[in-house]
């Protein structure tokens, strides 16, 4: 890794338009944006980010140098959406069980029973997930895919909603154990949070001489404007969203074309593909529209898809980007009228 750290947001980072007063769950959504910007400067896009991930049903992996506000974003969107969040420090030494619970024996009844691990939650923050082994990230695969975790051959339903929101630090990997491609891909979204502009910045400093407090979001006057019922009527809404066979193939044509480019390895599989389709609805119904557009592809091909692909070696020795290469792939592929 060269230290390269983007410094703009990739994340659809126009606003979407105004929610017309007939659609509710719209209107309930889109002013979560406003909410959580009490707690959190300028990161108005990866908020954005987020609440697609929520929409299509997906996780999200958060990248970051420390200080950006990733675990202050998750809670101030949680409390906007009214939804339980819990949070988990990856260590070395953290154990499956301390994720997803384990069976303790009960002296007053002589019998094993299920406690309960933080996994069962609405939003689970994942901090930073790269610094525990991989059997511990593994065991969060069920609960990501599945919605449900196993143990001592029961399984267990997790709460709905459920996402996963995990960070990691992009530029420090001494004693990390880099996620497989198995677990990437079970991320929907790989948003970046970039270090604030110098008028945000200022903005954040303000904020803190007043005595802006970031564990006090009642203080900061983050309110609860949405909830499950809410959210529950914006998936129905997206998954109604029109997406005519144009704009199907041209999602094909996208991920086909990362399976050949010269500086990938590793291409985007299936999944990655019905990932860009399910954000792409979710991006459009935000927007206020019926239907998905190319625009609203080429808007979440980035975070939907950076984290799906591989660099060759050679390509890592010449400082080529993942992030160059979908914008070069973006640029020579088709775009259907």
């Amino acid at each position: 890794m060269n230290g390269h750290y983007p410094q703009a947001t990739d994340a659809p980072a126009t606003a979407p338009v105004p929610a017309p007063a007939a659609d509710p769950a719209r209107a309930a959504l889109l002013a979560v944006r406003a909410e959580v910007a009490k707690a959190v400067v300028g990161q108005d896009a990866t908020v954005t980010g987020m609440l697609i991930a929520l929409l299509a049903r997906g996780h999200v992996l958060l990248e970051g140098v420390p200080g950006v506000a990733k675990t202050l974003l998750v809670r101030a969107l949680s409390t906007s959406l009214s939804l339980d969040t819990k949070r988990v420090q990856f260590t070395p030494d953290l154990m499956p069980g301390d994720v997803t619970g384990s069976l303790i024996y009960d002296a007053h009844s002589s019998e094993f029973r299920f406690r309960e691990g933080p996994v069962f939650t609405n939003i689970l923050l994942a901090d930073e997930i790269n610094r525990t082994p991989p059997k511990t990230q593994a065991s969060l695969l069920e609960a990501m895919e599945e919605h449900q975790v196993s143990v001592d051959g029961v399984s267990r339903r997790l709460p709905a909603p459920f996402m996963v929101a995990a960070t990691q630090n992009p530029v420090e990997y001494e004693g990390t154990y880099p996620l497989p491609e198995a677990q990437l891909d079970r991320f929907l979204l790989k948003l970046t949070m970039p270090l604030p502009g110098r008028e945000d910045e200022i903005e954040v400093v303000r904020r803190h001489s007043l005595g802006f407090d970031p564990k006090d979001l009642a203080a900061a006057g983050v309110r609860p404007v949405a909830g499950a019922a809410e959210l529950a009527l914006a998936r129905t809404a997206v998954g109604q969203l029109a997406v005519s066979p144009e704009v199907m193939a041209y999602i094909v044509d996208l991920v086909r074309a990362t399976r050949a480019a010269p500086s990938f390895q590793l291409g985007v599989s299936p999944r990655g593909a019905t990932a860009l389709l399910n954000t792409a609805r979710a991006w459009a119904w935000l927007s206020g529209r019926s239907f998905v557009t190319p625009d609203d592809v080429k808007a979440l091909v980035l975070p939907a898809l950076r984290h799906r692909v591989g660099l060759r070696p050679e390509a890592q020795m010449d400082g080529v980007q993942v992030d160059d290469v979908l914008s070069s792939i973006m640029a020579t592929v088709p775009v259907p009228r």
